[in-house]
């Protein structure tokens, strides 16, 4: 489903050029230096801890085999500097209408406000939506981050639900 959309494809910021593109498992070390790369991330374990590589790369193994889903780096200068993943969800309600979801989007602390997050959320909304047919883009954010609500909310996403998560107990 998701090989539909158009990759590589380039991003402007204020950065340089930059590009989109599908992750491989090669990207694995450089998407999770990404993740501890945020402060919420890392004090829920993102850490990128060498003992916890494994579970990083069975779970990037299992995006890219799943046609539902992928995951995307944005490449500058040879480094990963942004990522995000896409979730193709079919639905019931709003007429069977198809869903987009976008989780764990990451740009470089040192180039946050340069454009690529704006450049990359855009495409999503304009290219990859309608690539997939999708009649809406969707995306959870932590309550904490209210820069990250400002951001999503300039690029015209609207704040409409309240989100509740359940942990479920391992052991």
């Amino acid at each position: 489903m998701l090989d539909a959309l158009a990759l590589p494809h380039p991003i402007d910021s204020r950065a340089g050029a930059a590009v989109l593109r599908r992750s491989t498992i090669d990207d694995a070390d450089a998407v999770i230096a990404l993740l501890a790369d945020d402060a919420i991330s890392a004090a829920r374990g993102d850490v990128a801890s060498d003992d916890d590589r494994p579970a990083y790369t069975a779970g990037l193994v299992e995006i890219l085999a799943d046609a539902s889903n992928d995951l995307l780096v944005v490449e500058l200068d040879g480094a990963i500097v942004g990522t995000l993943q896409l979730t193709s969800i079919p639905g019931m309600s709003r007429r069977g209408a198809r869903r987009l979801l976008v989780e764990a989007v990451r740009v470089r602390s040192d180039l946050r406000s340069s454009g690529i997050g704006s450049a990359l959320m855009r495409w999503v909304s304009d290219d990859a939506a309608p690539a997939l047919g999708a009649a809406m883009v969707q995306l959870t954010s932590d309550a904490s981050r209210i820069d990250a609500h400002r951001f999503y909310e300039h690029l015209g996403y609207v704040g409409s639900h309240k989100g509740f998560k359940y942990a479920v107990p391992q052991g």
